[in-house]
């Protein structure tokens, strides 16, 4: 069995990728919504944090009753209890990457379980 799995995403709406890439401690998943679209429900998570990093075009979040504007380029972190959706623009689609993770799971950065070989 190899260390690594790769896929490649289509244009879909959304692409989840914890089946994909066996993923064992986050979830992420691609998503693209066209001009004037939105995800269809507010939702929240009980234990997950969720990163959003924004791809391409533009829209917005409403998190908690506040609307945040959102373009290519800008990350988002939002905690597990706040209810939050996503829309694009009128006029351009909004592409992004979410990342879920357990809020306060992060033990150690990169540096400190890094193992490097000499």
């Amino acid at each position: 069995m190899a260390n690594f799995n790769k896929v490649s995403v289509a244009n879909e709406a959304r692409t989840e990728l914890h089946d994909k890439l066996q993923l064992t401690g986050a979830e992420v998943s691609v998503n693209n919504l066209p001009a004037g679209a939105s995800v269809p429900f507010v939702h929240y998570h009980k234990k997950n944090e969720e990163i959003y990093f924004i791809t391409a075009g533009q829209g917005k979040a409403v998190i908690d009753g506040e609307t945040v504007e959102l373009s290519a380029g800008d990350w988002l972190r939002i905690s597990p209890a706040a209810r939050r959706q996503f829309f694009a623009a009128a006029q351009e689609g909004i592409s992004y990457i979410c990342i879920q993770v357990r809020a306060n799971s992060l033990e150690e950065y990169t540096a400190d379980d890094a193992g490097i070989e000499q």
